[in-house]
């Protein structure tokens, strides 16, 4: 059985962790499936969006095995090799990655939910951090992402707890977007990765770099950061581009209405 599948259909690729009798946990093998599914990815260049999901509805993924990690070792949890290591693999694709979170995300998992630009949840879905807990240190980047995502206090006892927080508390915070019944979480993914299809994917890049960038600056460096990159960008486009698109935008809105 494929511990990946990965499918492509107008624009938008899935990528679907499929170990469900395992809560789809990060073995070895796995990973190393997830990554070279990135890598396909971001080698097709008719792809504009990522959508990362779980096999069945009880987990996005469990994060690291950690029975296999007790044979190995802890070297993969502080792996920064993208290809090899899930979230680094997310970090480098170039276009936006939704996670579609239709589980629990624990610790590894929960990583790999952060990875993700955009996340929409199921009702089943539950997040955790016990990296306290089992005494092993975050090494894939969530005692940093965490805490500016829903704030140093919320972030804090999380940690310190390793309480879970459901689906609804985490849309309240801002870790999710939104908030779905189980069989309607796919539907509402791939309508939103399509509706980022629309967008010209070289353009998509651009801006994804940009805001990504930004963040991981001050503001004032992210403010320049922009500068730099708009004033060459925006002297190449022609005022006949925006027209057209503008005019595109309207129609756009007319046909949704109608």
């Amino acid at each position: 059985m494929a511990l990946i599948l990965l499918e492509k259909s107008d624009g938008v690729a899935t990528i679907t962790l499929n170990r469900p009798e395992a809560m789809n946990a990060l073995s070895n093998a796995l990973r190393a499936e997830f990554c070279s599914a990135c890598q396909d990815v971001r080698d097709d260049k008719t792809i504009h969006a990522l959508i990362v999901t779980g096999a069945g509805d009880r987990a996005f993924t469990a994060g690291l095995d950690l029975k296999e990690l007790g044979e190995s070792g802890l070297g993969p949890a502080n792996d920064r090799d993208g290809a090899t290591n899930p979230i680094f693999a997310l970090t480098e694709m170039p276009i936006p990655v939704i996670g579609a979170i239709n589980g629990v995300a624990i610790t590894g998992g929960f990583e790999l939910a952060l990875a993700c630009d955009i996340r929409i949840a199921s009702t089943n879905a539950r997040f955790a951090d016990t990296h306290a807990r089992v005494g092993i240190t975050p090494g894939w980047g969530l005692s940093q992402k965490l805490s500016r995502f829903i704030g140093l206090s919320r972030a804090c006892e999380l940690s310190f707890t390793g309480q879970f927080l459901n689906a609804r508390t985490a849309c309240d915070w801002g870790l999710v977007n939104h908030v779905y019944e189980p069989d309607e979480l796919m539907l509402a993914a791939l309508a939103l990765a399509r509706d980022m299809t629309s967008i010209d994917r070289d353009f998509l890049k651009v801006y994804k770099d940009l805001i990504m960038t930004g963040f991981d600056r001050n503001l004032a460096d992210g403010m320049a950061y922009e500068h730099q990159i708009s004033v060459p960008y925006n002297a190449g486009v022609s005022m006949d581009e925006v027209e057209n698109r503008r005019l595109a935008i309207i129609e756009r809105g007319r046909k949704l209405k109608g």
